[in-house]
C-alpha cells in the first residue's frame, strides 16, 4: 500500500476514520497472542529508527510482505482500497522548499502515551510496559474510536471473514488490528518480521533504554524525528533523514 503526501502535511495533518458497529467472525477462536512466558517489565522500551536516507522503495516492498507474511493480512479477498488492512505503508513525503522526496516505512508508532489507548471504551487497545502497543481480540467490539484518535493511519478495521489464519496473530471480521512489532518473535528475542528483512543499517530495531544497544546509541549520534512530535507522544518509531 503506497501513499503520497507532501512533507509539511505529512508531519502536522492527523487522520480520521469512520465509526461502525461490528461483531466477531464466527468460528473464530480469538486468543491473547501477547502471551508471554516470562514477565513483561518496564525495565525496555522497545523501539525502532528508520533511516529514510537508507531506505528505498524496495526496501519498503520488502518489509511489507515480511509483514503480510508473518501475519496473514493482505491476502483478503472482498476488501479494497482504504478498507483493505494495512499494518505498514509505504509512504512518499514531498518537502516543497527543495522538491526531495523520502519514502517512509509508516506504521504503528508505539507511543509512550497513545491516543488509541485512551479512547477506548472496553481497554482492548493497551499499552504493555515495553513499550509495545496492542489491541485484544477478545475485548474489541469494532467501534474504531481508536482509529480516529490515531494521528498516523495506522490501524485496521477488518471487513471480512477470514481463513488461513496464523496461530500467533488471529484475527476477525469486526475487529480492529494494526502492527504489534511482532511481539510474539521479540519476546523469544528476535526480531520483527520487518526489520529481519532489511539487511542493511537502515532499519534499527531494538531497546531505547539500553545504554548498550544499536539503537540506543545510534541516536545519541544522529538527528531523528518523530511525526506529529507537536502532540507529545513520545513514539516508540523515531525518523532520521527527514
Amino acid at each position: 500500500m503506497e501513499k503520497n503526501i507532501n512533507r509539511r502535511d505529512f508531519i502536522k495533518t492527523s487522520s480520521m476514520a469512520g465509526i461502525g458497529v461490528a461483531t466477531i467472525a464466527s468460528g473464530v477462536t480469538l486468543t491473547t497472542f501477547a502471551a508471554n512466558e516470562k514477565p513483561v517489565t518496564n525495565e525496555k522500551r522497545w523501539g525502532m529508527l528508520i533511516d529514510t536516507n537508507k531506505l528505498t522503495e524496495d526496501d519498503i516492498d520488502v518489509m511489507v510482505s515480511a509483514c503480510q507474511e508473518e501475519q496473514g493480512w493482505g491476502n483478503e479477498i472482498n476488501s479494497t482500497g482504504d478498507q483493505k488492512p494495512g499494518w505498514i505503508k509505504k509512504v512518499k513525503v514531498k518537502d516543497k522548499a527543495t522538491g526531495r522526496i523520502s519514502n517512509l516505512a509508516m506504521m504503528c508508532q508505539h507511543c509512550e502515551e497513545p491516543p488509541c489507548v485512551d479512547v477506548c471504551p472496553t481497554n482492548a487497545s493497551m499499552k504493555r510496559k515495553d513499550g509495545i502497543v496492542l489491541v485484544d481480540m477478545h475485548l474489541c467490539i469494532g467501534c474504531r474510536y481508536c482509529m480516529m484518535a490515531c494521528p498516523y493511519d495506522a490501524r485496521s478495521f477488518v471487513h471480512e471473514e477470514l481463513t488461513n489464519q496464523k496461530e500467533h496473530m488471529p484475527r476477525g471480521k469486526g475487529t480492529v488490528e494494526s502492527c504489534t512489532l511482532c511481539v510474539h518473535k521479540v519476546d523469544k528475542g528476535e526480531q520483527p518480521a520487518c526489520v529481519a528483512s532489511i539487511d542493511s543499517d537502515a532499519v534499527i530495531f531494538g531497546d531505547l533504554y539500553d545504554s548498550t544497544s544499536n539503537i540506543n546509541q545510534t541516536l545519541k549520534k544522529v538527528q531523528s524525528t518523530q511525526i506529529r512530535g507537536d502532540l507529545n507522544l513520545n513514539t516508540g518509531v523515531r525518523y532520521s533523514g527527514i
